[in-house]
């Protein structure tokens, strides 16, 4: 299978695809009317934002049967003419979430505490500590429009923060244990921070408008990792001036080329200008979910999804076993320093501050793990459930048995984290019991 690469992306894109298989072309520099003269033979596209795919491009590649973006959203790519000519569509919001979480985190703090502008301001010989007087997040409600991947990760990342957090999705039931899903009405009557995190679409298109800030009941500070144009600049600047906007955290403008490359061509709108120059706003060139580990794992998540597409691998192989092991069972405990000594002097466990790590070697002699571990009873960790027990499963590829989980309609929490002795994520059964899904990397352990 031909795959036309049309932007570079991390080598490991390449590199796995060309194990499985496909030929990969490459073609960074041509202009769009040069490559559709040549696109006979190419089954699959991969690109970032280089240029729009509209129907004349489709149309130009007979033998086209995907279009993969190395990132989440996909307006760059006509979707409907796509679907029409039964062309499959690849993203890969999996990819870069954590990155938009923690970046859209560091704009709030920084704008709330007006770090760019003092580090300016000393930079330049002054020490004007007044002027530099920050606010704190803990008490506030922020509002997190789009309660998808990248809102998700970013309600995540405020966990550690003593704050409300509040949703509106266009889904029904996107709630969870630490965010309540609400009307858009009741987000504006509440919230203190407004985070976007939503598609760029006709019904997206200058969200954030006089109408919308007219309509919050109180000063809000506003942050858009989203898209561009889904903020009207000259209403926000229109709210900034006035106050009702107390500040904004734009990772992305209005004016930025659809490519992402620029940011536009001609005169500067004088509402740009203003958002350059004001102290209370914070800038950042689309780079959200740009970071050296996104920029592997967008690869990693495309090139996989397209073999899956490619090869015609089922979801549900039943050769590829799910839960591999036992990888550790969790449990409430009134004292649970005590109870772990009482196994230690009873039943000779060797118990640390962590439980009891039993380690063992697999049939081809492989080093492995299974934990035990008490946990204080007021734990927020196997949150929902209020059962006193949680359970722990090894697996084998994690990313790709979550995927099959959705489709089967099992609630998955959309977080996952990664670390040095593997990857983690956690669903519900359907007596809401936690569990927590491990694939191991028992080498490090």
């Amino acid at each position: 299978m031909k795959v036309l690469h049309l932007d570079t992306n991390h080598p490991l894109l390449l590199q796995t695809l060309q194990d499985a298989g496909f030929t990969n072309i490459e073609d960074y520099h041509s202009s769009k009317q040069e490559i559709q003269k040549n696109l006979s033979g190419v089954m699959g596209i991969v690109l970032r934002s280089r240029f729009p795919i509209d129907q004349a491009f489709i149309d130009s590649a007979p033998d086209l049967k995907f279009i993969a973006r190395v990132g989440a959203g996909l307006e760059n790519i006509d979707e409907n003419y796509a679907a029409s000519k039964g062309i499959r569509l690849i993203a890969a919001p999996e990819g870069n979430r954590n990155a938009v979480g923690e970046h859209t985190l560091a704009m709030l703090l920084s704008l709330f505490n007006k770090l760019n502008a003092a580090d300016r301001d000393i930079r330049s010989g002054n020490w004007n500590r007044e002027a530099h007087r920050g606010h704190e997040l803990d008490g506030k409600t922020v509002g997190i429009i789009g309660y998808g991947n990248m809102g998700k990760a970013f309600a995540r990342k405020l966990r550690g923060f003593d704050v409300e957090i509040l949703c509106v999705d266009l889904i029904e039931n996107m709630g969870d244990s630490h965010v309540k899903q609400v009307s858009l009405s009741e987000l504006q009557e509440k919230a203190d921070i407004i985070s976007l995190h939503v598609p760029y679409t006709s019904s997206t298109d200058k969200m954030i408008n006089e109408t919308f800030i007219r309509d919050c009941r109180k000063p809000f500070w506003l942050i858009n990792t989203s898209r561009g144009k889904n903020v009207a600049t000259d209403a926000l600047t229109a709210g900034l001036k006035s106050g009702k906007i107390l500040g904004a955290a734009l990772d992305v403008l209005e004016y930025e080329k659809s490519s992402f490359e620029n940011l536009f061509d001609g005169e500067m709108p004088a509402s740009l200008r203003y958002l350059i120059e004001a102290d209370n706003v914070l800038l950042s060139p689309h780079v959200a979910g740009w970071t050296f580990e996104s920029h592997e794992k967008l690869a990693s998540v495309i090139a996989r999804k397209i073999i899956e597409f490619a090869t015609g691998k089922p979801e549900n192989n039943p050769e590829t076993p799910r839960a591999t092991g036992l990888g550790g069972i969790f449990f409430k405990a009134k004292d649970p320093k005590a109870l772990a000594q009482w196994y230690r002097t009873h039943l000779g466990l060797p118990t640390d501050e962590y439980g009891w790590t039993f380690r063992w070697l697999d049939q081809d002699e492989t080093p492995g793990m299974t934990q035990w571990s008490p946990f204080d009873e007021k734990t927020t960790y196997f949150s929902p459930s209020e059962k006193p027990f949680m359970q722990n499963f090894r697996v084998n590829d994690l990313h790709r048995l979550l995927d099959n989980l959705r489709r089967e309609g099992v609630h998955v929490f959309e977080n996952t984290e990664a670390y040095s002795y593997g990857n983690f994520g956690w669903i519900l059964d359907p007596e809401g019991n936690k569990i927590e899904l491990w694939e191991p990397k028992d080498a490090a352990l």
